[in-house]
């Protein structure tokens, strides 16, 4: 019982990283249900598809109400995402346990990276025209099948591809995301369910904790500055990654105090890396810059 609260409990967490950052909850899913509620990987991760697709399609509405949800871009990405996604799903049930462990936390680290890195907007705040529709199509695909196969790398992954690849503003990106991973992650979970069974009373019980939660997020949303929230939850989720592929090596490896010695100056030299690139990055101009440029060309 004590686990089953615990697990329940945490699960908050995985609603409020949606509804703060529109992605994030498989990241979270995954290793709670492993490592906190013991369950195998496969059902784990097909747990956390169904928790997520729940906690995507409510956290949607609000979003689609506000018009923050590009629908032709949104509905073709994960109709693409959708097949991708069963495609994975099907295909985890031929990869060992390890190896979906291992591929899971590689994509935590690719994530934090990305996330610690953060997100380059349009400095005009303009977007983009609608992209062709077999750009959208394959980058769906894609992202489906990595979210099927590991139950990982949805909202990380769309949230950027929307906002760079597709030039849509934060705001809207995230709204459409959501709808996006509420797609995928029920045709990946229509994948596993031929596979695994669920425990569906703990499922019910994380997807309720986890709708709560998305409801808090969103309501938080806009009281947290996104660079310092992305930043301290890339740390959090690449240290959930180094725990995660920690957990995949032999015994012998995971006690030797080289390798971690190793893996800890890798991780300072990353960091050193990240900010040196902040710094050398100048600012875009704001309004009263371009004014006071356009007065001095004037007075020459």
């Amino acid at each position: 019982m004590t686990g089953l609260a615990l697990t329940v409990a945490l699960a908050v967490l995985i609603g409020v990283s949606l509804g703060l950052l529109g992605g994030g909850g498989s990241i979270l899913a995954v290793p709670l249900l492993v490592y906190v509620a013991d369950l195998p990987a496969r059902e784990a991760i097909a747990t956390s598809l169904l928790v997520v697709g729940v906690t995507s399609a409510v956290g949607a509405l609000p979003h689609a109400r506000a018009g923050r949800v590009r629908w032709r871009t949104g509905l073709l990405f994960g109709a693409a995402g959708m097949a991708g996604a069963y495609g994975g799903g099907r295909l985890a049930a031929y990869v060992p346990a390890a190896v979906l462990l291992t591929g899971f936390a590689l994509m935590m680290l690719a994530t934090a990276t990305a996330m610690i890195r953060g997100r380059r907007n349009d400095a005009d705040g303009s977007a983009r025209p609608e992209l062709p529709v077999l750009r959208v199509l394959l980058d769906g695909a894609v992202v489906g099948l990595v979210t099927g196969l590991v139950g990982a790398g949805g909202g990380f992954l769309v949230v950027p591809a929307l906002a760079l690849l597709g030039g849509l503003p934060m705001p809207v990106a995230v709204g459409t995301s959501l709808v996006v991973i509420a797609m995928k992650s029920f045709a990946g979970l229509a994948g596993y369910l031929s596979t695994v069974d669920i425990d569906w009373g703990l499922a019910a019980a994380v997807t309720g904790a986890a709708v709560l939660g998305s409801l808090a997020g969103g309501r938080l949303a806009g009281q947290v500055p996104e660079a310092v929230l992305r930043g301290a939850f890339g740390w959090f989720v690449a240290a959930m990654g180094v725990f995660v592929l920690a957990q995949q090596l032999p015994e012998h490896l995971r006690t030797n105090p080289l390798l971690w010695t190793v893996l800890t100056t890798t991780v300072a030299v990353v960091v050193a890396g990240v900010r040196r690139r902040r710094r050398q990055v100048p600012p875009p101009p704001g309004p009263s810059d371009a004014n006071t440029t356009g007065r001095r060309q004037e007075s020459m």
